[in-house]
């Protein structure tokens, strides 16, 4: 436990928390974040931006270097991320980071909340594995991302619509795994294995000078990467989609409100008793592979300081 603390820690040790070069900027936020599901997560985050490789340009007078050095906990968790984004042009984004965290089971409301653990398949029958700490957790990533504003070509209040692609190719795993181990993270369907993922998103929006400041839709895409044999038959291999409807509200210059109304796709499986079963004994309907069913309500708020 101690380790971890110490690895916990170390990117805010990394770099200084006042901002003393000229031009760079930094700022703080705490993200309260719940939902219509049984979670919750708090985090701080300390950013920089950094001038750099600025320009005269329109599309080069503001370029910078953005650190984001973030702290959270969740019921079940506790996670330190750092991230680093370049903007080299106005409508480009490329992206680093990385995460550490570590989790423990909970039981609330005769119901069992896995931080972390094993998820194992013991005679077709899912079987949890796991303590209090013992394991970390981590990710890696690497990502770019293209942007757009109509502002930037008519200027005015009212004409920001927006629009932005990331996509990023990220590494992640579980230090107790093996091989072919499925584990979970912050209480997830436990389908996580250590590898290789591909992680996308398309927003379209709208923001506005007034209360309700930003209305938008957003798209995610996930798909595993890593090659375990035999997983097209329990559809691993598919992409998972998340569709969200955004509605932000800013109460104040440093307070603002989001809501999110999410749904997701799921797979169809050919067994009747599919939920008894570990995720890798059951047979994806290949005629019928996919549904759409509604996932959460979410909000997210946040104070810059």
């Amino acid at each position: 436990m101690k380790r971890f603390l110490v690895l916990f820690l170390l990117p805010f040790l990394a770099f200084p928390l006042t901002a003393e070069e000229e031009g760079t900027v930094s700022s703080c936020e705490l993200l309260l974040q719940v939902s219509s599901l049984p979670e919750a997560k708090l985090a701080y985050t300390h950013r920089f931006v950094f001038p750099l490789l600025q320009g005269d340009s329109p599309f080069t007078e503001n370029n910078n270097l953005k650190l984001a050095l973030t702290a959270e906990a969740t019921p079940i968790s506790l996670n330190g991320l750092v991230n680093a984004t370049l903007t080299p042009i106005a409508f480009i984004e490329v992206s680093a980071g990385a995460r550490l965290g570590t989790g423990w089971p909970l039981n609330l409301f005769g119901g069992d909340l896995y931080g972390t653990g094993l998820n194992l398949n013991i005679l077709n029958a899912p079987v949890y594995s796991g303590s209090a700490f013992d394991a970390l957790l981590w990710k890696a990533h690497i990502g770019a991302a293209l942007q757009f504003d109509l502002a930037a070509l008519i200027p005015g209040d009212w004409n920001h619509v927006i629009a932005r692609t990331y996509h990023e190719i990220n590494i992640h795993g579980n230090s107790r795994a093996q091989t072919g181990q499925a584990w979970y993270f912050e209480n997830d369907d436990g389908e996580n294995m250590n590898g290789l993922n591909y992680y996308g998103n398309f927003l379209i929006g709208y923001q506005m000078p007034i209360f309700l400041n930003l209305v938008g839709f957003l798209t995610e895409m996930n798909l595993n990467l890593y090659d375990t044999p035999g997983r097209s038959v329990w559809g691993d291999d598919l992409i998972r989609w998340t569709f969200t409807g955004i509605l932000s509200f800013e109460i104040t210059e440093q307070f603002s409100i989001a809501i999110l109304a999410q749904f997701r796709t799921r797979r169809n499986f050919t067994e009747a008793n599919w939920k008894d079963l570990h995720y890798q004994a059951r047979s994806v309907d290949t005629s019928n592979p996919l549904r759409l069913e509604f996932y959460r309500i979410a909000a997210a708020i946040t104070y810059r300081f």
